[in-house]
């Protein structure tokens, strides 16, 4: 009953946690750019202490790993000239106001009221000399290698001038870990490299990995998960009561 009792316990907490994951990737099923992430569990034996002569018969249900499934959403065309995806495996660099980097696969980019290109939450896009300015009165386009060109709408429209480069990296994905602000980093907090193999699709954004069909069957056996849990703890304190009424009667 004891070690019934800690295993019920400790699974339905985990599950709660299991369920905020599903929850949270099915907000962001049309999130451009969302990676969804699953818990992964793990029962531990509860090791009994120095010079204690009890056996090892308890186990806890503990968090084994919170795990990002990184396969690529499928491309959505916008035909908007700051649009851009990420074709394939890797990652736009962005310019964090703490001076480290931090990478994305949203590339819905906009202009701030200086002309810096910076994603929809106003973090700029990390340049290969900075971050990356755009004068007024210009068209834009962005190429796959991640060169943003500009062409003046006025006076000489022939001359094409490249105002910075996009950062492209992709490094190893057991390296990157996903932060509160939903965007990645290296575990090292190193800045990654640059890529000359990330490639760039202009007028499209990538939407978002995440399977809602997948997600609520997950929803639905976690619920009934849970509620097993739960009644079996229901019948450790029926078992309980049981037998302190047992051995009173004695």
């Amino acid at each position: 009953m004891d070690r019934m009792i800690y295993t019920a316990m400790s699974g339905a907490s985990q599950t709660m946690e299991r369920q905020a994951s599903v929850a949270q990737n099915l907000a962001n099923v049309n999130s451009t750019g969302y990676r969804a992430e699953e818990q992964r569990l793990r029962a531990v034996q509860v090791i009994p202490g120095a010079g204690s002569t009890a056996l090892p018969t308890r186990a806890f249900v503990i968090d084994a790993s919170t795990h990002t499934d990184f396969t690529p959403g499928p491309l959505q065309m916008t035909a908007r000239p700051l649009d851009v995806a990420v074709q394939g495996q890797g990652w736009i660099a962005l310019a964090m106001p703490d001076g480290s980097e931090a990478y994305t696969r949203d590339g819905s980019l906009h202009e701030d009221v200086n002309g810096v290109l910076q994603t929809r939450t106003g973090i700029p896009v990390q340049g290969d000399g900075g971050t990356i300015s755009i004068p007024p009165d210009v068209k834009v386009t962005i190429g796959a290698d991640g060169t943003v060109s500009v062409v003046n709408e006025s006076g000489q429209k022939n001359s094409v001038n490249a105002v910075g480069q996009i950062k492209l990296v992709n490094p190893p994905q057991a390296e990157l870990v996903r932060g509160d602000d939903g965007l990645f980093r290296l575990r090292s907090g190193a800045p990654a490299t640059t890529d000359p193999n990330v490639k760039l699709a202009d007028g499209y954004l990538e939407g978002s990995n995440v399977d809602p069909i997948e997600q609520m069957v997950s929803m639905i056996s976690l619920s009934r998960q849970f509620d097993m849990q739960m009644k079996t703890l229901t019948n450790a304190q029926a078992n309980d009561q049981a037998a302190t009424q047992i051995i009173t009667n004695l």
